[in-house]
């Protein structure tokens, strides 16, 4: 396969780091594809959605910079994007499109919700809505939703 722009949405959960190195290993080809990590700010519906949420974009930056170094320690380069949207999930979608991703590679965390796996709202939306192809990458640690 070849992949020409890798999305990787990161939340600022330890299962980032998995999707950033399963990214960077499929970057390590002699094709050597663009990698976009992407960060969304999800804003609330009272808030009009250029308002800017001083503690939300400080933390988004961190979560960034932490991205950043992730990528460079596993030798690649990306370019990083910080965006508002209502929703996660259509705000991945829609940066896919504009960037005509070949690939978004999602970490997932394994979470339980009343005992029961669960992928969460955003991961069944980006599967079902994507233009491109959409690899999971799995987490093992086991956190309570």
């Amino acid at each position: 396969m070849r992949f020409n722009k890798i999305l990787v949405p990161v939340a600022g959960t330890p299962a980032d780091n998995g999707a950033l190195d399963l990214a960077c290993t499929l970057a390590r080809t002699k094709f050597r594809p663009g990698i976009t990590a992407l960060h969304v700010i999800e804003v609330d519906r009272s808030l009009p959605l250029e308002a800017e949420i001083e503690t939300e974009v400080a933390k988004a930056e961190s979560i960034m910079a932490q991205a950043t170094k992730r990528i460079e320690k596993n030798g690649c380069a990306a370019e990083i994007d910080i965006i508002q949207a209502r929703e996660v999930g259509p705000a991945i979608v829609q940066v896919a499109q504009e960037i005509k991703a070949d690939l978004v590679v999602l970490g997932i965390p394994y979470k339980t919700h009343f005992g029961e796996y669960w992928l969460g709202h955003v991961a069944p939306y980006v599967l079902k809505n994507s233009p491109c192809r959409v690899v999971l990458d799995h987490q093992l640690e086991q956190v309570i939703a």
